[in-house]
């Protein structure tokens, strides 16, 4: 009972000795959730070797019926676990992060007629868990923990008085003068994270129709944690923990990452431990390293999360045709060691903008990466803090930058992220883009990085070798399925290694590591150059190595030294 110990600890932690009845309800409601869901527990550690693939279900393919059946694409392409953005029920003003009801699939989403009942509609979510499940496919999906759409019936209730019992889910003041050094998250679009509503205000962080949960009214957590076991019963194998580094707030402070915020998150994990050990917790920090790593804990808070900064500085190197920021970015000078259990988790594009913001890159790269990947001023995001364009976008559509950029991504440590669609070369989405202004009524440029996938078009693309989409698939397609089997990418540590040039000099852009276990070794050779490069390594070739893309390294024997076309990479099995 070590795990019931520590939530009692950590209720201790954040409410003192307050409240105990409610938490002793809590204890007793676990116990028994877990005695009648019997299940087994995820294997251990197993986010380590997925390789994700995030999507929208109605983007993707309409409704889950619809994604059903592209499963075998999916599995085609070679990945093994599916991240669903947004799906709870919704307004859909801040694609599907407002949250209506946690408890409940978006109608939309399920394909059924609205007098479905309540157990059909679950039955089609759980007939598609099965079907990816008996595919090898997990599953996770995000879940919004720090705010609720203004149309959920707690905040409904809220507003509509001070005497209401749930006027306390949410923070509520007669003035502004609350929180005031918490940066305003969406600048540009909001100018205050006060909204009024009636005589008071309430607080908000993000857009003004998402009011903030109030953690310091313990059945808040109590609801929060209910939602992520419901959820468990139906067979998710994790949760993305949408925006928690502010879940609590403390005035004279920016009320981010502070350490109430961590005993939450805590609190969340050793709940999921209990009733099923290996559930995913995902941390969606957008910050630091040196701030996300504290969101591990001692190996008992978020399993993994992601690595930001990393994303931009592969951008950098690349504009630079150099690896440097790379190397920097991943030393312990940036990026500090984590628990033994815990993951980075990689990506180069997400649902959101090519993200700038200056938690974690200097005016100087923001600069940078703008003016060299900001091909139309309409994709400028929150007035320089980021891109809103797709992977192929910023690649200028060139298809050998593109698969670059995810040889990278797939061979640096962590647990890589591919965006529906960036797969194949999905571009900007215009449409999409104008018709989500009419309908939610912000100009968020975000759009542009969404849009449906058009099917027939796409099927018939691939079936011709010389098409962009064909190109693009067939380059990442090869290396997700190579990367799937190899341990050593998802589990191994990395040899950083210095490519010289034939005077004798760094080549800084080849970029040259070997990633390692026990078992096996690869040597993975990069030139972030759009020039042929030449190289030379302290390593002697042997016969045995092995190229994964049956390609063999172009090896002059009596200069020993190695020639790289432009953007070309290499993975040798050593």
């Amino acid at each position: 009972m070590q795990i019931i110990k520590k939530l009692k600890s950590l209720w201790k932690q954040l409410y003192g000795n307050a409240y105990e009845h409610e938490l002793s309800n809590f204890i007793h409601y676990i116990k028994n959730f877990k005695n009648n869901l019997n299940i087994s527990p995820q294997p251990s550690e197993w986010y380590k070797d997925a390789i994700v693939y995030s999507l929208y279900v109605d983007l993707f393919n309409e409704n889950f019926v619809g994604l059903r059946q592209r499963l075998d694409y999916i599995q085609k392409l070679g990945v093994n676990c599916l991240w669903l953005l947004p799906v709870l029920d919704s307004p859909m003003r801040d694609a599907g992060f407002d949250i209506r009801n946690y408890k409940k699939i978006r109608e939309e989403l399920l394909g059924l007629s609205p007098e479905a009942s309540e157990e059909e509609r679950m039955t089609v979510f759980k007939e598609f868990i099965e079907d990816a499940h008996q595919r090898n496919i997990r599953i996770i999906f995000d879940i919004a923990m720090n705010h609720t759409s203004e149309e959920h019936p707690w905040f409904v209730e809220a507003k509509k008085g001070k005497s209401n019992p749930f006027r306390d889910f949410y923070i509520w003041s007669a003035n502004t003068d609350l929180y005031k050094d918490a940066r305003i998250i969406f600048k540009g679009m909001e100018t205050s994270n006060w909204e009024p509503a009636d005589d008071e205000y309430f607080f908000h962080r993000f857009f003004s129709f998402q009011p903030d949960l109030n953690y310091r009214n313990p059945q808040v957590l109590i609801e929060i944690a209910k939602n992520l076991l419901f959820w468990l019963e139906k067979g998710v194998d994790g949760f993305r923990a949408d925006a928690i580094p502010y879940l609590w707030k403390e005035d004279g402070t920016n009320c981010e990452n502070l350490p109430q915020t961590h005993t939450i998150v805590k609190f969340f994990r050793a709940t999921l431990d209990f009733v099923q050990p290996h559930t995913l917790l995902l941390a969606e920090a957008c910050q630091k390293p040196i701030e996300v790593v504290k969101y591990f804990g001692d190996g008992d808070e978020c399993n993994a999360g992601y690595h930001f900064p990393l994303m931009p500085q592969i951008y950098k190197a690349l504009a630079l045709e150099n690896g440097e920021p790379i190397l920097y970015t991943l030393s312990k000078q940036v990026t500090p060691e984590i628990p033994d259990n815990a993951q980075w988790f990689t990506f180069l594009r997400c649902h959101d903008e090519l993200s700038l913001e200056l938690v974690y890159v200097t005016e100087q790269d923001r600069a940078l990466i703008h003016q060299n990947y900001c091909h139309d001023p309409q994709w400028d995001f929150r007035k320089g803090e980021g891109i809103s364009a797709r992977l192929a976008e910023l690649m200028k559509r060139n298809p050998d930058k593109i698969a670059l950029t995810y040889s990278i991504m797939l061979t640096l440590p962590g647990t890589p992220i591919i965006y529906y669609g960036d797969e194949y070369g999905k571009l900007n989405d215009q449409a999409y883009y104008e018709e989500q202004i009419i309908k939610t009524k912000k100009d968020d440029t975000r759009f542009l990085v969404r849009g449906k996938i058009d099917w027939e078009t796409l099927e018939n693309d691939l079936e011709n070798p010389n098409s962009f989409a064909s190109q693009v698939f067939h380059k990442i397609s090869k290396m997700v399925n190579i990367r799937k089997d190899i341990k050593a990418f998802g589990r191994g540590q990395i040899e950083w290694l210095e490519a010289l040039k034939p005077d004798g000099t760094k080549n800084n852009s080849l970029l040259v590591y070997i990633r390692k276990t026990n078992e096996e070794r690869f040597l993975i050779i990069q030139n972030l150059s759009s020039s042929k490069q030449e190289g030379r390594l302290a390593l002697q070739p042997s016969s045995t190595w092995k190229e994964l893309f049956d390609n063999p390294l172009d090896f002059d024997q009596n200069l020993q030294t190695f020639t790289l076309k432009p953007f070309e990479y290499v993975w040798i099995r050593m």
